[in-house]
């Protein structure tokens, strides 16, 4: 018949989710969660390695990704070169979509190491933020489509990810208090990211924080 898991997430439809595509270049302006997650260092790391060598360890970081984020009803959006960028849509995931967020983001780098005695097999810095994206099929109409998301909340997660150190995760204000998440002993900071106006008041959280270790392993 055709239907078959969609290869964004395999809890969903593939067909019922290339609708979207098929009806044409359309979306809406809602609220979600987004993340995005890098290997820092990845540069140096490859100087290290042969080519094929690199491929594995992304590969690696990949399906470690993506088993966290499946967990939380996330849509992976997409893998570009060393960073994975995971939407949380209220369809998907729920009203509690920033909360899945951070939690995907803190199991994340316990998946990839952070907190081992020997420490990570690759350094990995994540950014969270909740705010108004453009949600739904782009491109090029009749030609070729993608299912995504646009705008400013986007553009400002992709910086936090590149401002995060191995092991800390930047969580803004927004997605904080989106997800009730109380930040004991955690300071919020204002940050200034390249390319925005104004700072960005966020918390970083890293591992062997009190508040990481409730969020590690935790399932909403």
């Amino acid at each position: 018949m055709g239907f078959r898991p969609w290869d964004r997430n395999p809890s969903f439809c593939g067909r019922c989710m290339g609708k979207l595509s098929d009806r044409g270049i359309g979306g809406a302006e809602i609220e979600i969660s987004m993340l995005f997650a890098d290997i820092r260092g990845s540069t140096s790391l490859a100087e290290t390695m042969t080519a094929s060598e690199f491929a594995k360890v992304l590969d690696r970081f990949y399906a470690s990704a993506t088993d966290v984020l499946l967990r939380e009803d996330a849509m992976v959006d997409k893998f570009v070169g060393d960073e994975v960028v995971a939407l949380f849509i209220p369809a998907f995931a729920g009203s509690r979509h920033a909360e899945h967020a951070i939690s995907s983001a803190a199991n994340l780098l316990s998946a990839t190491g952070h907190g081992d005695g020997d420490g990570p097999w690759v350094p990995v810095g994540a950014g969270v933020h909740t705010g108004m994206a453009y949600v739904g099929a782009v491109g090029s109409e009749g030609k070729v489509t993608d299912v995504t998301a646009l705008g400013d909340a986007v553009n400002t997660t992709a910086r936090l990810a590149s401002a995060a150190e191995a092991g800390e995760i930047l969580v803004t204000a927004a997605a904080a208090e989106a997800a009730g998440l109380q930040a004991d002993g955690v300071e919020l900071r204002s940050l200034t990211l390249k390319g925005k106006a104004e700072p960005v008041n966020v918390y970083s959280l890293r591992t062997g924080d009190r508040i990481m270790e409730r969020l590690q392993g935790q399932r909403s």
